[in-house]
């Protein structure tokens, strides 16, 4: 069965669809067969990775790509059609074998309260019951129709009853964040907000009535596998003193608070787990990924992460050629380096007894 990993931040402008479009390249280039979920109605994966400029694309893709989308595979769970939630066509990554995309669908919002109610009364009303379960069918049947080894799901910067469902749901968490003082504050509300989230995923879990409805909700416990820190700008290849003093505050509230309120509810590894790769504990920060700059507009062009540019898509000569080519050869090394860790966490826990 697929490795199911959200990334998960309710506070926005913290790369996450950048994130999860390079982090699921690199993970395919290694071998791996990867599906990218766009699971934000703003669908910026989906319009980054298929070229889409604007409505008139979205539209276009819908009309002919009529089962194509995320929105269109929960429909028969909420819109009560006469047929089962099936997998996903996903489209193909051009450029990358075995990456593929569930594209969005902005009417996906339109599901919002109707799972909200689903989620606090399914027990009560069996015509509800459905629903909180077809989430992590519908990705686990794509999955499966894929053979896929990895599903990333990219989730919008909101406390919504879709995330609640995407991330309980999920396998495991990365937490992206940006070295400044509205991350540092998200990491404080998700000590809050995640043990309530798992306190009504454990009364879920224990309902008959979701146990026994057509697409049960899955009993699991989500794991944090880390922060990527991403968007500062370095200096002699280092953060310069302000984005550090950012990264260290971020890194000490993951570890005073975070992984404190998480792992009580084993919602975290074992720190032995954490300790088995090179400088991840105490921090719990997987990465630090300075800022594109320049490439990342590049990279938007051509559809393809900043480290898979080609010379000819960098755009550029001489002196000003020969850095771009220095940072696209970091920025591999950089996603490398995270997908492995990634890979070598979920290897390890997936090795562990369950809790």
């Amino acid at each position: 069965m697929a490795h199911q990993l959200a990334l998960f931040n309710h506070k926005g402008g913290v790369s996450k669809t950048t994130t999860c479009f390079n982090l699921g390249w690199i993970l395919a280039e290694q071998g791996h067969r990867v599906i990218l979920v766009d699971a934000d109605p703003q669908c910026n994966l989906s319009g980054l990775i298929l070229g889409f400029t604007g409505q008139g694309d979205f539209e276009d893709f819908y009309t002919t790509e009529t089962n194509r989308n995320i929105r269109a595979g929960l429909a028969p769970a909420f819109e009560s059609q006469p047929r089962e939630v099936e997998g996903i066509d996903c489209v193909p990554v051009e450029g990358c074998d075995g990456l593929f995309l569930l594209p969005g669908h902005i009417g996906l919002s339109e599901y919002e309260v109707t799972l909200g109610i689903a989620q606090e009364l399914s027990a009560t009303l069996q015509t509800l019951q459905n629903l909180p379960g077809s989430v992590s069918h519908l990705l686990q049947r794509t999955a499966d129709k894929h053979n896929a080894d990895y599903i990333l799901i990219d989730m919008n910067p909101s406390l919504s009853s879709i995330n609640q469902n995407l991330l309980m749901t999920s396998d495991f968490f990365i937490v992206p964040a940006s070295p400044d003082y509205f991350s540092l504050m998200a990491m404080e509300s998700l000590a809050n907000v995640l043990p309530r989230w798992h306190a009504w995923s454990t009364r879920a879990q224990a309902s008959e009535t979701l146990e026994g409805a057509t697409y049960p909700y899955p009993k699991k416990t989500p794991k944090l596998l880390g922060t990527v820190i991403q968007k500062y700008r370095p200096r002699r290849g280092a953060p310069t003193i302000g984005f550090q003093k950012w990264i260290d505050d971020i890194s000490a509230k993951v570890q005073a608070r975070l992984f404190p309120a998480l792992q009580p509810l084993h919602m975290a590894l074992d720190q032995s787990t954490y300790e088995s790769i090179q400088g991840l504990w105490p921090s719990l920060c997987l990465s630090q990924i300075a800022d594109f700059n320049t490439l990342i507009a590049k990279s938007q062009d051509s559809n393809t992460p900043v480290f898979a540019l080609s010379d000819d898509q960098l755009r550029s000569a001489g002196t000003v050629l020969q850095a771009e080519k220095r940072k696209r050869a970091e920025f591999h090394q950089d996603f490398a380096d995270l997908a492995s860790k990634i890979d070598q966490l979920a290897h390890s826990a997936s090795c562990s007894p369950s809790v």
